[in-house]
């Protein structure tokens, strides 16, 4: 008999014991799932409030850093003059203290300008200088060289001549300048990757002649196609069209050539025209369309170039040839 009653208070002893275990179980559960909850919630992402965007600190348009952020922003080939312009009240005052310790007796103040900029001592001015570059007499872009070294050909692009030099600028386009960045100036940045500077006549006398082509004929020829292309409306070396006809004046030859034959059988140029090639799908392609119109008879010859655009830098796809309308 009294084994049985101590077998039954064992085993009312062992089944407390174990609803306590049990109970203790769950609270330990409902503690680790509610860390776990905690946790989960931490990584949540907060949905933004309506009409707020949220705040992205714009690329810093001086250090390679910030390039990244322009990897989605447009290419440009542009051809234009380059000019200096002061940022701040307090460049200028120290530029006119250089300037004053400097010999500049007899040069123009251009030439007493560039003098100063390209003595080494006086770089930390050219660095805070805002680059402009003007296209069809219009501020359309502030240049930033991803490279400081390109400094020195950004002065050596300011340089006084007797005829304007024409830069060739090959970069990416940033964001719009803000207005304490250049004097009030709100363009587009370009990150500058090359640029290389040159006059009219120099690319005309390096231009190869073709041999049937006098040199009294061809040069006039050179300079009026030239012209026509850097003259076009809105031709601000952004679009894949523009870029492409920048890059014919300056790189392709065969293009002054041709328009020179032409004069010379009394065709006169009535057309330069840039379109998307029907071939582009995995690249761009720009068919560059030059028309010539027979003064005579009206009849109309077209020859093409094709280009591909798809990158920073263009390159030829297909050399001059007879284009036929479809």
């Amino acid at each position: 008999m009294e084994q049985t009653e101590k077998k039954n208070e064992n085993a009312a002893v062992e089944s407390a014991e174990s609803r306590a275990a049990a109970a203790t179980a769950a609270s330990a559960s409902s503690v680790n799932a509610g860390s776990v909850g905690s946790r989960e919630a931490s990584h949540a992402v907060v949905p933004a409030r309506s009409g707020v965007l949220p705040a992205v600190a714009p690329p810093c348009p001086t250090c390679g850093g910030g390039v990244a952020g322009l990897a989605a922003s447009s290419h440009v080939y542009a051809l234009g003059q380059i000019e200096a312009r002061f940022p701040r009240p307090s460049v200028e005052k120290e530029m006119a203290q250089a300037t004053g310790r400097a010999e500049t007796a007899g040069r123009t103040d251009q030439q007493a300008f560039h003098q100063v900029l390209s003595r080494r001592e006086n770089r930390y001015l050219a660095r805070q200088l805002c680059w402009v570059l003007m296209i069809q007499g219009l501020e359309t872009y502030i240049l930033v060289p991803r490279d400081p070294a390109d400094i020195d050909l950004l002065i050596s692009a300011i340089e006084p001549q007797p005829t304007p030099w024409i830069s060739t600028v090959i970069g990416i386009r940033g964001p719009i300048a803000p207005p304490e960045y250049c004097n009030g100036l709100m363009v587009p940045i370009v990150i500058l990757d090359q640029i290389y500077t040159f006059s009219r006549d120099s690319l005309i006398e390096q231009i190869p002649r073709p041999d049937q082509i006098a040199a009294q004929d061809f040069e006039p020829a050179a300079r009026e196609l030239f012209d026509r292309i850097i003259q076009m409306t809105d031709n601000a070396g952004a679009t894949d069209e523009h870029r492409a006809l920048n890059y014919l004046a300056v790189r392709y030859p065969a293009i002054y050539g041709r328009a020179a034959q032409s004069f010379a059988r009394d065709f006169s140029l009535t057309a330069v025209e840039a379109r998307s090639s029907s071939l582009s799908a995995t690249r761009k392609i720009v068919d560059v369309i030059f028309s010539y119109t027979n003064r005579n008879t009206d009849f109309t010859e077209k020859f093409f170039v094709r280009c591909d655009v798809t990158e920073e830098f263009p390159f030829l796809v297909t050399k001059m040839s007879p284009y036929y309308d479809r």
